[in-house]
């Protein structure tokens, strides 16, 4: 008999530190035109508050992946638990791309901490994103979404130390 090896399901796990208080990195999380000047969103609905919709909508991109199609689309969940300036936990959540299946569900968590930098107020901001079923479109969005967050939290680093 031989065991089948299996690789682990993947998920996101990233981090990084700004030199920002943690309330200010809270906020860009929540605003409008912070979420569209860091992470290019087009439009959204994000109401920090318990059971409150975290929708955030991308256009659709020229370049097709060709595992999942045109990016962009809309990532939409449930904020079921919020600790304002700290914390927030979006369950139920989904991504529904400009074209095909949704990919979902899935949870996405952001925790904000004193980070290790000198300076006073700096946070350490820690994204993780977990779901999965076995399918190649369910790996390849997460080696997209990877690319896509280490652009979006060095984005959201130059827009608020600066």
């Amino acid at each position: 008999m031989s065991a089948r090896t299996h690789a682990p399901a993947p998920g996101l796990d990233i981090a990084t530190a700004i030199d920002a208080p943690p309330n200010r990195v809270f906020t860009a999380f929540f605003e409008l035109a912070a979420l569209q000047a860091w992470w290019q969103v087009s439009n959204a609905v994000t109401t920090p508050r318990l059971l409150g919709p975290y929708v955030v909508e991308w256009p659709p991109s020229e370049v097709r992946d060709d595992v999942l199609g045109r990016l962009g689309g809309v990532f939409r969940g449930t904020i079921v638990h919020i600790e304002p300036g700290h914390s927030f936990f979006v369950a139920d959540a989904y991504w529904l791309p400009p074209e095909g299946e949704p990919i979902g569900p899935m949870a996405l968590e952001v925790v904000l901490t004193n980070s290790d930098l000198p300076s006073r107020g700096s946070t350490r901001v820690h994204v993780t994103q977990r779901g999965f079923d076995e399918s190649v479109r369910w790996r390849r969005y997460y080696e997209v979404i990877q690319v896509g967050w280490d652009r979006a939290l060095a984005s959201l680093k130059g827009l608020l130390e600066h």
